[in-house]
């Protein structure tokens, strides 16, 4: 009986510490994908944007199809912090009472956080939808992520990768999209560890203003 007694303890502690174990397991299983989540959010978001970047127009009227703009410390209208990036994407949701198109103006850019003991800022994606209103924009911010050090956008333009980007620029060469977008973000608290980094290929045709003229030949 006390031999009974002796292994079935012994198997208890045993079950104990597997249980305990694998309750750890799961928590930190937990953790790391409700760590990852906000991540893979954000990614997801600046790729199909990026993609669907609208080409923009030339001229000094753009409706619809506004500038492409790319750096530091760029100043959006309706956005009160400075912006890294600014396009016109074709990432709206359509709807039957929403006055607007599915082209939309989206910025990113980072904030101080509300909670000033968090390690970063908070990296917002900023809205603003209906673009032919006459009065100031209003713009949507969207919290999607937190506790970034900064931000990086980088342009492709078939040769270097430029660290500024503005097609609304007199002075610019840059009149078109990039060829291809490179986001770095380097997420505060761990300077050695590696940044999040995405390249978007951005596919579009530009229209000019060149005149395509053919010649005709009597009687051919």
């Amino acid at each position: 009986m006390v031999l009974a007694i002796g292994i079935s303890a012994l198997v208890l502690l045993a079950i104990n510490a597997v249980l305990y174990s694998s309750l750890n397991l799961r928590q930190a299983t937990v953790e790391t994908v409700d760590a990852e989540s906000p991540v893979d959010s954000a990614v997801n978001f600046l790729k199909r944007d990026l993609q669907n970047c609208v080409t923009p127009t030339n001229g000094t009227t753009k409706v619809l199809s506004g500038g492409f703009r790319a750096g530091n410390g760029i100043t959006s209208v309706g956005v009160s912090e400075p912006v890294a990036i600014e396009m016109f994407t074709a990432t709206g949701t359509l709807a039957d009472k929403a006055p607007w198109s599915d082209i939309q103006r989206v910025t990113y850019e980072l904030k101080n956080p509300a909670d000033m003991s968090s390690r970063g800022k908070d990296l917002y994606r900023s809205v603003w939808r209906n673009l032919l209103t006459v009065s100031t924009p209003q713009v949507d911010d969207q919290l999607m992520l937190s506790g970034v050090d900064n931000i990086k956008f980088s342009c492709y333009d078939g040769a270097i990768w430029n660290d500024t980007w503005d097609t609304t620029s007199t002075v610019s060469v840059n009149t078109n999209l990039p060829l291809a977008v490179r986001v770095t973000i380097q997420m505060a608290g761990n300077a050695a560890a590696q940044p999040i980094q995405l390249v978007v290929p951005i596919d579009s045709i530009a229209r000019t203003n060149i005149v395509i003229t053919s010649a005709t030949t009597m009687g051919i």
